[in-house]
């Protein structure tokens, strides 16, 4: 889509700021090219002037290049909208998709989370339960431990008392036994007196 005049306002702006030769068309709408000293867009009216002076070259069916560039610019003005349209609605049906997927995901990943946290809650419930019921059976243990210790000391203690009567028990079978023991020479020497 080159029109004639971009090649003249190519050709004018060669001659005057001894621009490179530029190939192709102008952007349209405007004719801006980027010069080496910076940005260089001539103003309106040098582009109604080129654009509607005498010296144009006549199109092949008789229509000004005006009317042409309008003829092709036309349906493609009405196209693009539709594309434009289109590629939205395209990019639309596929960041709905990706979101749905992403929405699948982040469900999936926190029931998966629910799930752990309440296995893992259970689990917690049921240690501490455990827990618990140790830690009652060794207090009990503990408990009757301290009991049967304190049973014993008392034993212990009875048994000590008991052996202290012994002992003086025995003190007075050895005093008895002396005792005897005199008699007994006493009686063997009136014997031998007689």
């Amino acid at each position: 889509d080159f029109n004639p005049w971009d090649r003249r306002l190519v050709g004018v702006l060669e001659a005057t700021h001894s621009l490179p030769r530029f190939h192709g068309p102008l952007f349209k709408g405007a004719a801006s090219l980027r010069h080496p000293w910076g940005e260089f867009a001539p103003p309106r009216k040098m582009e109604e002037n080129l654009a509607g002076g005498d010296d144009r070259e006549p199109s092949p069916g008789g229509d000004s290049p005006d009317d042409r560039r309008v003829s092709r610019e036309t349906p493609v003005d009405d196209i693009e909208p539709s594309m434009d349209r289109a590629e939205i609605l395209r990019a639309l049906e596929v960041v709905e998709r990706d979101s749905a997927a992403i929405a699948e995901s982040f469900a999936s990943l926190f029931s998966a989370l629910r799930v752990a946290l309440s296995e893992a809650c259970s689990t917690s419930v049921e240690h501490i339960r455990c827990f618990s019921d140790i830690v009652g059976r060794l207090q009990e243990s503990a408990l009757d431990a301290a009991t049967k210790g304190n049973r014993y000391i008392n034993s212990c203690l009875r048994l000590n008392e008991e052996m202290k009567r012994v002992e003086s028990l025995a003190m007075q079978l050895k005093i008895l036994r002396r005792n005897v023991d005199v008699l007994d020479t006493a009686v063997n020497r009136l014997l031998r007196l007689q």
